[in-house]
């Protein structure tokens, strides 16, 4: 009978390529599989972007890497400094901005650490407000700083723009590529979104029925342009790869 492995590695000594590792994944609910003996690997620094319908195993797949799931079969290797951001940015309502940036880490809780964090995704001014207070596009900065403040080898985001509107989304795109690019952490990004996809991706896989059936590099120079006919293409296969006509 196969078992589940979630391994864990401890500290950047230890970390050979890749920073994850995923051999022969199954995870079953009831009757019905969603992951089927799926293999992944993200190397040390990779952004890697996953892309699928609804129900194609993409959240899934997410967590189990953030260890929020170990009802699977198969072998698991992830970083042990991890964090996630999910589209609903989990604020506690009875603690300041800083004070939920910092919740869960061991000791006490530090400000100053908070700060730097907060400054960092362009909202230290807030620090001291209520989540309630704070718009759609502030809570999720605030739920990046409280993943960033973790000094993450691995990023999962779980569609965490998905509830922005066009502009806040754009602006929020920019920063995670910023911050990314500063903190040197492997992501991965679970979107709908192709055009998300090729913005923010050094490699696209586009998940199908609980596999991943296309694999896409995006090799295009950094700051992308989505006027680029470059772009335009890379946007097309993946549309096509998604079932939707080429440029549509």
């Amino acid at each position: 009978m196969a078992t589940s492995l979630h391994r864990e590695l401890s500290s950047p000594a230890m970390l050979p390529p890749p920073t994850v590792q995923v051999e022969d994944l199954v995870r079953t609910f009831d009757d019905r599989t969603v992951l089927r003996h799926l293999d992944l690997e993200i190397a040390r620094g990779e952004f890697v972007v996953l892309l699928g319908a609804s129900g194609c195993g993409k959240s899934t797949l997410l967590r189990i890497l953030a260890d929020l799931d170990r009802g699977f079969t198969g072998e698991v290797v992830v970083p042990r400094k991890r964090a996630v951001a999910f589209q609903a940015p989990r604020l506690m309502p009875w603690k300041t901005v800083w004070r939920n940036v910092v919740l869960g880490l061991p000791g006490r809780p530090d400000r100053e650490r908070a700060m730097a964090a907060l400054e960092e995704v362009g909202i230290g001014h807030r620090a001291d407000q209520w989540p309630k207070v704070l718009s759609g596009g502030e809570a999720q900065r605030a739920s990046l700083a409280r993943a960033l403040v973790r000094e993450p080898e691995l990023l999962l985001l779980d569609e965490p723009f998905a509830a922005l509107d066009a502009l806040t989304r754009m602006k929020a795109q920019n920063l995670v590529a910023e911050l990314w690019q500063l903190h040197g952490c492997a992501v991965l990004l679970v979107t709908h979104d192709v055009e998300e996809a090729v913005l923010l991706a050094d490699r696209v896989l586009v998940m199908e029925a609980g596999v991943i059936r296309h694999e896409v590099a995006i090799d295009l120079p950094r700051p992308r342009d989505v006027a680029d006919p470059a772009f335009a293409d890379l946007r097309g296969r993946l549309l096509g790869h998604l079932g939707v006509g080429h440029g549509h």
